[in-house]
């Protein structure tokens, strides 16, 4: 999370949660997180062209949604200065299942300008290996999906037929490799 370097100006913390800490900056009301120093956003596709994604219950929208594993950086007990690419691949991992044998950073951007001060880092994980089946941690409810890229946009539209969301930032991420399908 990077500090307003254009228009710097205090802010005032208005209250705080387990989690989160709602904010004033001048009259602008947003949120943050508490313990966290990054967040990350993994694209990870096999050499066979498959394209590894999550599906959770977000409670704040109601409803299943499909995501590009991801998760925070910092938010480990002893492990609050992490690298953002070895959160990439602990998230990774923890999610899917699946080890990286690198992590390239693609770009990054704010997940919701008007809301919140979350910069997302992009990566692509590259040279995957299965280890273990993922589902995330004993709090997380996840679901593995591996979806042929040739496949994705059918794949997509028939979750989204059952009720399920899907996260803007599997297209971004997409389209920021280069391998983005018509979406």
């Amino acid at each position: 999370m990077k500090p307003d370097a254009i228009h710097p100006m205090p802010d005032d913390v208005i209250a705080e949660g387990k989690h989160l800490r709602f904010r004033m900056r001048g009259d602008w009301e947003y949120v943050e997180r508490r313990n966290a120093t990054g967040i990350v956003g993994i694209l990870a596709i096999t050499t066979d062209g498959r394209v590894i994604l999550v599906e959770q219950f977000r409670p704040p929208v109601g409803a299943r949604v499909i995501e590009l594993p991801a998760g925070l950086a910092g938010d480990v007990e002893g492990a609050e200065l992490e690298d953002l690419a070895e959160a990439a691949r602990r998230e990774l991992l923890e999610e899917t299942g699946y080890a990286a044998g690198s992590m390239e950073r693609m770009g990054e951007g704010p997940a919701s300008a008007g809301l919140c001060n979350e910069i997302i880092t992009f990566f692509r994980a590259r040279d995957l290996a299965r280890v273990s089946d993922g589902g995330g941690g004993a709090d997380e409810d996840i679901r593995v999906h591996e979806v042929r890229l040739a496949d994705l946009r059918q794949w997509l539209r028939a979750r989204e037929g059952e009720g399920c969301l899907v996260d803007y930032k599997v297209q971004a991420a997409l389209w920021m490799a280069g391998v983005h399908p018509s979406l």
